[in-house]
């Protein structure tokens, strides 16, 4: 399993169409074959967005970085960009919890 972590920076007057964008697509992430999960995360500094997705290996993270999905998502978004996006993909150590079930 490993781990996409990719920050995104929008100007501000473009996060409405960002977030518009990615209710559109987000269920086709999810469900693209080797996502296990996905989730958006706002920053407290507006305009700024952490995905957060989890794969079950690299091969699977490269198709879908190669898909039409992530083609056409990319394309629509990266000129919303106030900053160059960032990414990091991880593979974990540990991972706790102390939820009650």
């Amino acid at each position: 399993m490993i781990t996409r972590v990719v920050k995104l920076t929008f100007h501000p007057e473009n996060v409405l169409d960002f977030l518009t964008e990615f209710e559109a697509v987000k269920l086709k992430v999810v469900h693209f074959p080797g996502c296990r999960k996905m989730k958006l995360l706002a920053h407290a500094e507006p305009g700024v967005y952490f995905t957060i997705s989890t794969w079950e290996n690299e091969e699977a993270l490269e198709a879908y970085r190669y898909s039409d999905t992530f083609i056409s998502l990319w394309g629509t978004i990266k000129p919303m960009f106030s900053a160059r996006a960032e990414a990091w993909t991880l593979t974990s150590v540990f991972e706790g919890t102390n939820e009650k079930s």
